[in-house]
């Protein structure tokens, strides 16, 4: 068998530190996210109702989108301006961190009030930091990718988001299984915190083996940031839009329902964890699939299927897992995940598309970031208001099909940019109808 060329190599190395650059940022990101909806509430707003407590907890899981696209801003510029792998190196660290100080930190019963203030202030460390991972893991993929292939490619940097869920997931079942409901209130839900210590390191390794892309070695611009704003309005805010569906969707499907399902429906932590678990598989099997079919047929066709199916199929979804059987749940979220794949996997390569070189990582982390916010960050907190208004899911599956209209609007003034050629000097940056 034949040895990899050089080129390919490397593109092997940087698809690889992609993946597991976002497989961490998201891990330390999704932990907070199940504990939010599982035990926070309990541990730092006991003085509260349970409604209000979840509340409160979704409100400090929001809390890190909110200063997302700050983090976009800043490790955007620095992107731009001394190169992708550094800036993502920095990030990657901020988030470890913050995680694992998130796994130290008393709870209420301890610390009294500062206990929810020094919560969210890590939160807001997370938030910063992840804010600005995800172009930095985008970039490294699509702007060393062979020409015909950057969706495919660009994919693998989504594949961190599955690959984090279902981490997450396997080790909040295990404990549950594994200790007592007491015990992991107690500290069991600690310890996926404390792992990212772990994860920390092996993440560092794998940035050493990385290489800065051709884009990223040109001259810097002097203010990447107020370049971007300036020449590409039109291009931030059709990203932020397109991503309004998949931060809204994904935390629906994988924060929000883990409420939903053991409050309003009392089913079990383990059912519903489960069906999260496989539906996120799928997720991880169809997300590069898509991507590779937005290379043939195009992003803007790949992207507007599944946002119209993912408009539709909110409603059977929520009917089926109103049944509270395990087989059903699954097969609903399965369903929801795999249409969300179309939506989400071309999504790298139609961002970096979107813009040029000089300004591209901030222009890909700022309007992903700001949707992200629009999208994500509200998401269960206004789900879990549409339920105690309405004491309907058809209410909370009409909001997924309004967030879909947005992005469905958004993406259909883009035009193509699958087949352009593009220099590596320059990339060619899309334009909007």
């Amino acid at each position: 068998m034949s040895q990899l060329s050089p080129p390919a190599r490397q593109m092997r190395k940087n698809v690889l530190v992609s993946v597991a650059g976002s497989a961490i940022e998201w891990y330390d990101f999704f932990i907070y996210a199940s504990a939010s909806a599982l035990v926070l509430n309990k541990l730092f707003f006991p003085s509260v109702d349970s409604v209000a407590g979840t509340l409160l907890a979704f409100s400090t899981f929001a809390v890190g989108f909110l200063i997302r696209p700050v983090g976009a801003a800043v490790f955007g510029h620095f992107g731009d301006k001394f190169g992708r792998k550094p800036t993502l190196v920095t990030a990657m660290m901020i988030m470890g961190v913050a995680t694992t100080a998130i796994g130290l930190l008393p709870s209420y019963a301890t610390l009294g009030v500062a206990a929810p203030i020094l919560l969210v202030v890590l939160r807001l460390i997370q938030g910063l930091a992840l804010g600005g991972q995800w172009g930095g893991a985008v970039l490294l993929v699509t702007e060393s990718a062979p020409e015909g292939k950057r969706g495919f490619y660009g994919s693998f940097a989504q594949l961190g988001v599955p690959i984090a869920l279902v981490v997450s997931n396997v080790l909040f079942l295990v404990l549950s299984a594994a200790v007592s409901p007491d015990a992991f209130l107690a500290w069991g839900w600690r310890i996926p915190f404390l792992f990212s210590i772990v994860l920390i390191g092996i993440g560092l390794y794998a940035q050493s083996r990385a290489s800065e892309t051709h884009s990223a070695a040109r001259e810097p611009r002097r203010a990447p940031l107020l370049e971007l704003f300036r020449s590409h309005p039109k291009e931030i805010l059709l990203a932020a839009g397109a991503t309004v569906i998949n931060g809204g969707a994904y935390y629906l499907l994988t924060v929000y329902i883990l409420s939903y399902a053991t409050q309003a429906l009392h089913v079990s932590r383990g059912v519903i964890l489960t069906g999260v678990l496989i539906s996120a598989v799928a997720s991880g099997l169809t997300i590069p699939a898509a991507a590779a079919l937005s290379d043939r047929i195009g992003r803007r066709r790949v992207f507007l299927t599944g946002a119209l199916l993912l408009a539709v199929w909110g409603f059977p979804m929520f009917w089926l897992v109103n049944t509270g059987s395990a087989t059903l749940i699954a097969v609903a979220l399965v369903i929801a995940q795999v249409i969300f794949s179309f939506t989400y996997g071309p999504c790298p390569a139609l961002f970096s598309e979107m813009f040029g070189a000089g300004v591209r990582y901030s222009g890909v982390s700022v309007g992903y970031q700001i949707g992200a916010v629009a999208g994500g960050a509200l998401a269960p907190i206004i789900a879990t208001s549409l339920y105690a208004s309405f004491h309907t899911a058809n209410a909370i599956a009409l909001y997924l099909a309004l967030m879909a209209a947005v992005s469905f609007g958004s993406v259909f003034l883009v035009t193509e940019s699958a087949r352009r050629k593009r220099t590596v000097a320059e990339p060619v940056a899309a334009e909007v109808d």
